[in-house]
């Protein structure tokens, strides 16, 4: 054998070595069950982050009427008289419709100059409001009507919102499938990646917005009619977001 044959040898020994190692190396990757994730701090294990969504709906059981009356005045001492006589006729009005005097509430008080011409004072507004909850959805409409004819063009309905007196358990409810949801979402993901779901790391949630009340226009007195109310129906959702581990 020569010298030049001999030197190639090793070189090619060492060449199967190392293809063998990578083999083994390749196979025991395939066998070995998931395991940790290596980070710097140690292992980290696997996990899974995702958010579920739950609404449960009901009918509206309640509503509240916000009003106020608003009077304009040469002085301010008239002004405040005219809308303190006028709201008193309301409250009473209101009460008038079976609403519990508890549940008419003052909401503002307020007394504004009014300005002409070189910022000259030539008047005062005062206004006075109130909420009213009313707890009959039948007793709404005949109630705002009486608000609205007892103040006159002095009246303003600013707004009118409905809403579930206990709501409890809706709330129960739809936090409930809001976790099914997330979880049946972390279990589809265990599956696809070849995993099993483990426990809960963390749990956090958002509820749902409340909806806004909604406006209502002015009514002249003169051509004041039922009101047309609807509830509809209210909305309990949340939105919530597990960690689960995977192993």
């Amino acid at each position: 054998m020569s010298i030049s044959a001999w030197a190639k040898k090793p070189s090619r020994v060492l060449v199967i070595t190392v293809a063998g190692l990578l083999v083994a190396a390749v196979s025991g990757c395939d066998s070995a069950p998931a395991g940790p994730v290596a980070g710097p701090d140690g292992p980290v294990p696997r996990q899974v982050t995702v958010v579920g969504e739950g609404k449960v709906e009901g009918t509206p059981d309640t509503v509240t009427v916000n009003a106020a009356i608003e009077s304009l005045a040469p002085d301010a001492t008239a002004a405040m008289n005219q809308t303190n006589e006028r709201m008193t006729a309301v409250i009473d009005a209101v009460a008038g419709q079976g609403i519990d005097r508890k549940d008419i509430s003052t909401t503002q008080v307020n007394l504004q100059p009014q300005y002409g011409e070189n910022s000259t004072i030539n008047g005062y507004q005062a206004s006075n409001s109130i909420a009213v909850k009313i707890r009959d959805i039948n007793a709404a409409s005949p109630t705002i009507t009486a608000i609205q004819t007892t103040g006159g063009n002095a009246t303003r309905i600013n707004s009118v919102s409905f809403a579930i007196e206990d709501d409890s358990q809706m709330v129960k409810d739809a936090r409930a499938r809001a976790f099914n949801d997330a979880k049946d979402r972390a279990q589809q993901y265990a599956e696809l990646s070849g995993l099993d779901l483990g426990t809960v790391i963390s749990i956090s949630e958002v509820g749902a917005a409340t909806p806004p009340p909604t406006p209502m226009p002015r009514y002249d007195a003169a051509e004041a009619m039922s009101v047309p109310l609807s509830p509809g129906q209210q909305t309990v959702g949340f939105s919530v977001t597990v960690v689960w581990e995977l192993g």
